[in-house]
């Protein structure tokens, strides 16, 4: 083997649907949107620069992505694309503005302008670099190996809490297939939405073709048996799917990193602060305060800190160095222990290098930047690392039922706040699948009713609005969300009993609530 240890990086890419049907330049009803906006600018773009420095710098790199096919659905979008373009120009007009209004003070007149390029920078490359497809971009270094992409949920649902209902994890799973087909070919690994795991899953994942899935690391070391190696090395299920545990520590420390008071502060932006009138092109309708996207000031406990880019750049390229010489002096202990050349694997949202965390860009690309002066050491893809392993001699392990978030066992979703939404999904998932029977092969305006009712229950099922609610996040949005994709499939249901569906309802519902569009509602139906 070429190597002794290794690390692996696994991003997982995902927000919740959210798509309001207005006019392209009216940004007025944009709120949660502006979240999808923020990952495009903060998070995607800029990952794709670090790749294609380090590209034609000739560093090697491998980096997996978890592409949530809501979030490839939203960024191949006609209507969120032209509305991304006006939020940008947006963007860039407040920036002279800002110019303006901040001429007397030095440092951050010159983040005004810094801020003004770079969105002007950012339209050009999405406009002009990547032609508004970043799912091409991303698959140009799947194609060339050095990316790889792995499926997740239709709608990132969390699928312990949907398992008893086998046509719903099988609906999960198979509707988004064609998509990353179409997209990125045969996807080998399959992340599961927040790391929910129990071995009921573990079928449907075998049947779908997949090697490989993920979980917290709690749930592989508390398996059963006891796994020889811990984190370091996979396991495989009895049905032979192989199982990675990602690295606690690895995710503390990143945790711990980001949040060194000369990075930028991400949650103080001025949208929030200027007066009203200064702001106004980012008020709501009904004067709710928006991002801006120009952001003054570090995390400082001082307070009013001016952000240096420059100082929190070398900062980040700093961790970046300790970081790696840490963990291969974990993995060069772990590899005396062991005879194989053991991996650690780093699992987390993407948005953590990026939106969350506005140098993690930097961070990226030093690691793989830096990791050339190391001998025996690489970065590698998980499937890469399982294949290059003697598959026959790795342990067969059942981890135990696990998730990340809160405490590691699914309390995040499920707890007073959001838990009255779990017997109304029960009952509509229970009546997805007796539709599916009983209008096995209709076809017209009742198939176009069916698939929207199966989009529904998809939109039902989504852990976003659990989660929001528990962290009281959006909760007015996500109440709303749940209840209005259960409300829409109970009225389909009662539409088809009483045979008459309102075609113009239909049709505003299907425009508002585009996803899948060739969804076929019979993978409800029960196997047979």
């Amino acid at each position: 083997m070429e190597f002794r240890y290794a690390l692996s990086l696994v991003l997982d890419v995902h927000l919740p649907y959210v798509r309001e049907y207005n006019k392209e330049d009216d940004l007025t009803q944009a709120g949660e949107e502006s979240r999808f906006f923020e990952l495009i600018t903060e998070t995607l773009l800029p990952v794709l620069d670090v790749l294609e420095r380090l590209d034609d710098d000739h560093v090697p790199f491998r980096l997996a992505l978890a592409m949530s096919p809501v979030l490839c659905h939203m960024l191949n979008d006609e209507h969120l694309q032209k509305k991304y373009l006006h939020y940008l120009d947006k963007q860039i007009e407040f920036g002279l503005q800002e110019q303006k209004r901040t001429v007397n003070q030095n440092e951050i007149n010159k983040l005004a302008v810094f801020y003004h390029l770079k969105f002007s920078d950012i339209k050009k490359s999405y406009v002009e670099k990547y032609e508004k497809d970043l799912l091409k971009a991303f698959d140009f270094y799947k194609r060339r190996g050095k990316l790889e992409i792995l499926a997740t949920c239709a709608t990132y649902s969390f699928l312990p809490f949907i398992s008893h209902n086998h046509e719903s994890v099988q609906a999960q799973i198979e509707i988004p297939a064609s998509n990353y087909r179409r997209h990125f070919g045969s996807p080998q690994g399959f992340w599961l939405p927040n790391l929910g795991w129990t071995p009921d899953i573990e079928p449907f994942l075998r049947a779908y073709n997949f090697s490989y899935t993920i979980v917290d690391s709690h749930g592989l070391l508390f398996g059963s048996p006891e796994p020889e190696k811990g984190c370091f090395y996979p396991v495989k299920t009895p049905n032979g799917m192989f199982i990675l545990g990602r690295d606690f520590y690895t995710v503390q420390e990143i945790e711990k990193i980001k949040c060194n008071e000369l990075y930028r502060d991400n949650n103080r932006d001025v949208g929030y602060e200027l007066p009203a009138g200064t702001v106004s092109q980012f008020l709501s309708a009904e004067g709710e305060r928006r991002r801006t996207g120009y952001k003054y000031w570090k995390q400082s406990e001082n307070g009013d800190t001016v952000y240096n880019p420059q100082e929190a750049s070398d900062l980040a390229v700093q961790h970046a160095k300790l970081f790696l010489e840490n963990t291969i002096a974990c993995l060069e202990e772990a590899s005396k222990q062991m005879k194989e050349a053991p991996l650690c694997l780093y699992a987390g949202s993407a948005d953590m290098f990026g939106r969350f965390w506005h140098e993690g860009p930097q961070f990226i690309e030093t690691l793989f930047r830096h990791a050339a002066g190391f001998k025996d050491f690489q970065f590698i893809t998980p499937s890469e690392y399982i294949f290059k392993q003697d598959l026959l001699s790795i342990q067969e392990v059942t981890p135990e039922f696990s998730s990340c978030g809160i405490n590691g066992y699914a309390e995040t979703w499920l707890d007073v706040s959001n838990d009255w939404i779990y017997r109304h999904l029960t009952r509509a998932m229970e009546r997805m699948t007796e539709l599916a029977e009983r209008f096995p092969d209709d076809t017209g305006l009742k198939e176009r009713t069916l698939n929207q009712a199966a989009r529904e229950i998809l939109l039902a099922q989504a852990s976003d609005w659990p989660a929001m609610l528990y962290k009281q996040d959006s909760t007015e949005y996500a109440r709303k969300q749940a209840e209005n994709a259960l409300r829409n499939f109970t009225t389909i249901y009662e539409a088809l009993g009483s045979n008459y569906i309102s075609t113009e309802w239909l049709t505003n519902l299907e425009r508002s609530h585009n996803i899948f569009p060739n969804i076929n509602y019979r993978v409800f139906s029960r196997k047979k």
